[in-house]
């Protein structure tokens, strides 16, 4: 390995370490894929996770500067492929090596900074930022799995449904911290103070009809990533259940989680349904 070929891996190893810090569920489900696709995919994860704590999490700086320079970076990086920061160093790479489309960074950051000022949304813009903040990733992700353009334009629209899945489940499970900390309502037309049984069954209908769509798509999957995606899917719906059986109020009362221990127990029965094609 040259000197340049070692850089370039170890941004992926930071790359690796970000996602492991911040997600037990996807980290598991990335061990799942054949290792020739875990670090594009890291590399992806790490990307929108910083981009992401941006706009949430860091306070009392200039967010928009921050993010537009972010941005700016970003797409240095892409047209001369290399940067110093590692995670747009693996990024780049990975965006170079398996042509991920700009047009798809370009919705995420979008979406990003929509997120900087929008505390309310219609049914358009909400659509629109699940795309951009979502979906997108989705793509990106099934680009690296699908170099054929058969292959990626045929599993596009399931590999979206299953962002959108993942990206409602987050709305709801972080209702309470949304509107507390950032006085922001994703689902439209609802608000924290009225949101209800009635309002919450309505989400949950739209939020199973993506699970639906997305298994579909899981299913058509080759094996070398089938797996580590389906893994991902039973980690999500099985959090989504528990919000189901949850009534408004407890989810407006504070963060409903699935323990780690019990995401070991369905790593394991996702392998084993995966090894016989038992989906569900």
């Amino acid at each position: 390995m040259d000197q340049s070929s070692l850089y370039t891996y170890s941004t992926y190893r930071c790359s690796k370490v970000i996602t492991q810090l911040y997600s037990t569920s996807f980290s598991w489900g990335i061990r799942s894929f054949d290792a020739r696709y875990r670090f594009p995919i890291y590399a992806i994860y790490a990307f929108v996770r910083y981009a992401d704590e941006i706009v949430d999490t860091f306070q009392g700086c200039d967010k928009r500067s921050v993010i537009a320079a972010f941005r700016s970076e970003t797409t240095q990086a892409i047209a001369t492929g290399l940067s110093m920061n590692p995670v747009l160093q693996a990024f780049q790479d990975t965006v170079n090596r398996y042509r991920i489309d700009q047009r798809f960074i370009d919705a995420f950051f979008s979406s990003m900074e929509c997120d900087l000022e929008q505390k309310r949304f219609d049914r358009q813009a909400y659509e629109a930022y699940i795309y951009g903040s979502a979906e997108v990733i989705g793509l990106m992700c099934l680009r690296v799995f699908c170099p054929d353009d058969g292959d990626f334009d045929r599993l596009s629209v399931p590999a979206r449904r299953l962002g959108a899945a993942f990206q409602k489940v987050n709305f709801l499970r972080d209702f309470r911290s949304d509107f507390l900390d950032r006085d922001r309502v994703y689902f439209p037309g609802m608000s924290f103070e009225t949101f209800g049984d009635a309002e919450k069954k309505a989400v949950e209908k739209e939020i199973a009809a993506d699970f639906a769509a997305g298994l579909e798509g899981i299913c058509k999957l080759p094996a070398g990533f089938r797996r580590g995606v389906y893994v991902a899917y039973v980690y999500y719906l099985a959090l989504f259940k528990k919000l189901k059986r949850a009534p408004a109020v407890k989810v407006k009362a504070g963060r409903i989680r699935v323990p780690d221990t019990q995401k070991l127990v369905l790593l394991c029965k996702a392998v084993v349904n995966d090894r016989f094609k038992r989906y569900a």
